[in-house]
């Protein structure tokens, strides 16, 4: 058996559009009700019906399994549904959230905007304006004020590298429309709106924990040999991680976020590192793609090389990278948490040996030296995911959408005996290898 540390967090995340339905004030709700941008033509609807209230049930269940913390968002557009007017009726209902979880004795981690806007804030101009950022650092100041006595673990903002490729380069997410040089002004207002709410959340709560959560693409070139795979494998790595990781340890904008002017007080803005990692990306370099800078993706493959994937955002299994990884951030000596970690089944338990994988890659980097506290497991139940819809699914629990049933899936039963011992034992190792 391999053991984690004592007090180490086990938890699943979720993110508010997508488990709590009924979210029909956002940028994200306009844009499934255009024809053709959701998968089957479904959007999220009531989703896990959440906002009616079955979150207490399915933390039940999370409950059950264990966990001792989880990670929600909350949906700024419900918060703030027109610009300065805030909906104290809802903040309660987050509060209730908040304290169903302290009930169970889940630790909650909180984030303020998982991908989801405020139709005003778009209106605005969304991330685009350079207004952006004060807005927002208004924003997490209204929710540490209101929720901080029952939370202090807070991610501003999710995923931005993400944000700005899918949404501004690949144009497959609202708004839409973009270029290059609009989804590089995008990430740079992102960033300084991290550096803002992050302030703002110490200035209101002493001992808060800050941090944003960064879904790490491990980067490779299809060809080792290959100059050209090297340099867009390079070029790919750099734009959607290092040009973030830099912007937060150094306290400066690099290239071509600026020019490597210092932010704030150029202290680095994060208590922990939340790391969302789910696979290895391996891209070739191809002459017919100039709007992915001639980056193109290779076909997914599951542990064994064979493939498993149909769309696009997935990438090799590759547990490995996840080890190289949390070595890397070790140097930076902050506590990491696997803020999300996982994948969609595929008819048949192929997510048990996911999970063994990667907590040996998880326990192997610990073991070397990085303060790794916490894995979160993406997601307790099946939910909406995103321009994918209902079809891929990731949950510890399926979800019948119409019924609202949950059925445990057999990874669930695993999670739960890994984290009831706190550890992975060899008969797992030996049953899911590969």
């Amino acid at each position: 058996m391999f053991s984690f540390p004592p007090n180490f967090l086990w938890g699943a995340a979720t993110a508010a559009q997508q488990v709590e339905g009924q979210n029909f004030n956002n940028d994200w709700w306009d844009w499934e009700q255009v024809p053709g941008h959701i998968h089957g033509g479904d959007s999220s609807r009531v989703a896990c019906d959440w906002w009616n209230g079955r979150y207490r049930e399915d933390f039940d269940r999370a409950q059950s399994l264990g966990h001792n913390a989880h990670r929600l968002s909350v949906e700024w557009s419900r918060i703030e549904p027109s610009e300065g007017k805030w909906e104290d009726a809802v903040i309660a209902r987050y509060r209730e959230m908040l304290i169903a979880l302290r009930e169970r004795n889940i630790e909650p981690f909180v984030t303020l905007v998982h991908y989801t806007h405020p139709r005003w804030f778009m209106a605005r101009g969304g991330w685009l304006s350079d207004e952006s950022p004060r807005l927002m650092e208004r924003y997490a100041a209204h929710m540490v004020e209101t929720l901080g006595d029952l939370c202090h673990f807070w991610m501003t903002l999710n995923e931005p590298n993400l944000y700005m490729v899918l949404n501004y380069v690949w144009k497959g997410r609202p708004p839409g429309t973009g270029s290059i040089t609009q989804a590089v002004h995008v990430a740079r207002n992102m960033m300084l709106a991290h550096y803002r709410a992050y302030a703002a959340v110490h200035h209101a709560q002493s001992g808060a924990q800050v941090s944003l959560a960064h879904q790490w693409r491990w980067i490779s070139p299809a060809n080792p040999q290959s100059l050209l795979d090297r340099a867009v494998a390079w070029q790919s790595n750099y734009l959607t991680n290092e040009m973030f990781l830099r912007t937060l340890t150094d306290g400066k904008m690099p290239f071509p976020l600026g020019r490597g002017e210092k932010i704030g007080d150029g202290k680095m803005p994060l208590d922990y590192f939340a790391i969302n990692y789910y696979f290895e990306n391996r891209v070739a370099f191809d002459v017919t793609r100039p709007g992915s800078l001639f980056a193109r993706q290779l076909p997914s493959t599951w542990l064994d090389g064979t493939p498993y994937a149909s769309f696009d955002e997935a990438g090799n299994l590759n547990p490995s990278a996840l080890y190289e990884l949390l070595k890397r951030l070790a140097r930076f000596q902050l506590p990491i948490y696997i803020t999300e970690s996982g994948t969609f089944e595929i008819g048949y338990d192929n997510q048990s040996p996911y999970l063994i994988a990667h907590l040996e890659a998880l326990h192997r980097a610990q073991q070397d030296g990085a303060d790794v506290r916490g894995y979160f497991w993406w997601t307790l139940t099946d939910n909406f995911e995103w321009d994918q819809g209902y079809w891929l699914r990731f949950g510890l629990y399926h979800l019948d959408v119409e019924s609202q049933a949950r059925t445990k899936r057999p990874v669930a039963d695993v999670y739960a005996r890994i984290i009831r011992e706190n550890g992975v034992a060899d008969e797992l190792v030996e049953q899911f290898r590969g």
